[in-house]
């Protein structure tokens, strides 16, 4: 039976199975691979494969997004016509530590990304200090915390986030100088915290994998492989800087503690047509714009609309490049609203820089919503499905689509208001440059997300320590972590968690029972 006094969860932010397995095969990470040599390896489905930021709540909750409600800093809400930043209490239920520290769990936690504070947890942490994205501010509870690692350790020193960076392309060589140093200062200061805290349970999020994803995958490359060796030499020594992190981190462990390294998501080459899909669903007559009659032409009301227009691309991307990043995402919304005639205007597209999100513009959910509830919603839902499907790459002839995902058929659940009405993930096989329709010919447009590498829909979770099986491998669900966690410490999840406890860890003599509820999108 699983069980342990204490453990360790790191969890790595975009770090993919794929690569550390490589590289520990060729001896380029020795710590990860003693602990794939003597832990248990389990391959993870993930809600990366529908909502790819969703993974981080998922993992917090032990929720499906239909029920934590999370999935992108700006979501849509009921009540708002556009997309709102998201707030701490779009959370619909509890995290694990929270639950855990009801039930007398000693707890510290680390930039667990997109997690916020929670009333009456006892327990010590510290949020958006040294992540990626800053879906709140960075904060501790209690708050004297974070003012004593600023005072011993100094500032994070990566110095980028995701929406003050926006769309700019930093300089790759600084980049991964600074992601060096922040998973330097990301170690010594977890030791620190696991050092002068008690704990039972610690949760410690290595973010830096994130950006070195997007901006160290090397462009035009596939996958790791001989071939590319020489071209992904950035990226390994980065993977390098972490295995050594993971290893001071694991040597440094008592003997009666387990640990988890835990990953929702992995790295890929970004080719996706999220960009081209608002000008999809405007030829497919689901978006109107609103334009009005003016000297004998028509031209966009929106002011920035008229001022986009004749400037040059390159001109637009380094205004929007030197706004603060709330006042470029307030226009940008608000010109989005201007432009759209709602009363004409079926279904819109939400925030997103992957797969395509597809809002209703639903009576009595949207102030403006003209489709009605029922029926009528489900036959278009239905039908914008059939026609997304119908998309192809002139690239290689081959189908643009992978799957398109209708939310209340894949993620139940009282917050699935929260999310989009439909979710397009797109067949990554080629590069996009334009889509082609039967209905309305070719449509092109500009990619303003210069980033090469991007998400993989697969997670991973590699156990070792007190009460792991040896040498195991196995397959599970990323909502299946936080119930095992639970259960490894002698905790009781809740019937509320979506998740299990995986059996390859708690019962290995029987297998891994298949998930029930969730539908993969493609084999791993």
């Amino acid at each position: 039976m699983l069980s342990a006094k204490r453990l360790l969860v790191l969890a790595l932010d975009m770090a993919d199975g794929d690569l550390i397995r490589y590289w520990s095969g060729q001896g380029r990470l020795p710590h990860f691979a003693s602990l794939i040599s003597s832990g248990t390896w389990v391959d993870l489905e993930s809600t990366a494969q529908v909502l790819h930021t969703s993974t981080w709540p998922t993992f917090a909750t032990g929720t499906l997004p239909g029920k934590h409600g999370v999935y992108f800093p700006y979501q849509p809400k009921p009540g708002y016509q556009m997309a709102q930043h998201v707030q701490p209490d779009q959370y619909g239920v509890p995290t694990f530590w929270h639950l855990a520290d009801r039930q007398g769990c000693k707890c510290v936690i680390y930039d667990v990304p997109e997690t916020f504070p929670e009333a009456e947890f006892g327990g010590k942490a510290i949020f958006d200090w040294g992540t990626w994205a800053w879906y709140g501010e960075p904060c501790a509870q209690p708050s004297t915390l974070l003012r004593e690692v600023k005072s011993r350790f100094g500032r994070y020193p990566l110095g980028f986030e995701a929406k003050r960076l926006g769309a700019r392309m930093p300089d790759v060589a600084v980049m991964e100088k600074r992601l060096l140093r922040s998973v330097e200062y990301k170690r010594s200061t977890a030791q620190w915290l696991l050092q002068r805290e008690p704990w039972n349970l610690a949760v410690i999020g290595f973010c830096e994998g994130h950006p070195a994803g997007h901006y160290l995958w090397p462009a035009n490359v596939d996958a790791a492989g001989p071939s590319n060796d020489g071209k992904m030499e950035p990226l390994m020594r980065f993977y390098v800087a972490l295995d050594r992190a993971v290893g001071a981190l694991t040597d440094s462990l008592p003997t009666d503690a387990a640990l988890f390294i835990v990953s929702g998501d992995g790295v890929c080459p970004n080719r996706c047509a999220w960009y081209l899909l608002p000008a999809v669903l405007e030829r497919l007559g689901y978006i109107c714009p609103l334009v009005r009659a003016e000297m004998g032409r028509s031209t966009p009301r929106s002011l920035v609309s008229c001022m986009k227009s004749v400037m040059s691309p390159q001109m637009r991307r380094y205004i929007a490049n030197c706004l603060p990043w709330w006042l470029r995402d307030r226009l940008g919304a608000r010109e989005q609203a201007a432009n759209i005639d709602w009363s004409k205007t079926r279904a819109f597209t939400l925030p997103t820089d992957l797969e395509g999100c597809i809002r209703i513009n639903l009576k009595g959910r949207e102030p403006q919503g003209i489709v009605e509830p029922g029926r009528q919603y489900g036959e278009l839902c239905q039908e914008i499905r059939t026609r997304l499907e119908e998309l192809t790459n002139p690239v290689n002839g081959a189908p643009a689509v992978r799957r398109v995902w209708i939310r209340n058929e894949i993620f139940p659940g009282q917050r699935q208001e929260q999310l989009p009405d439909l979710i397009v993930t797109w067949n990554d096989e080629a590069p996009f440059t334009s889509l082609a329709s039967p209905r309305f010919g070719h449509i092109e447009g500009e990619n303003s997300d210069p980033r090469p590498g991007t998400h993989s829909p697969y997670g991973f979770l590699l156990a070792a320590g007190t009460g792991v099986p040896a040498r195991l491998q196995g397959c599970g669900h990323l909502v299946d972590v936080p119930p095992t966690a639970m259960k490894l410490l002698g905790f009781t999840p809740p019937a509320t968690m979506d998740g299990v406890p995986l059996i390859v860890l708690t019962d290995p003599t029987n297998g891994q029972k298949a998930r029930q509820g969730f539908v993969s999108d493609a084999p791993h």
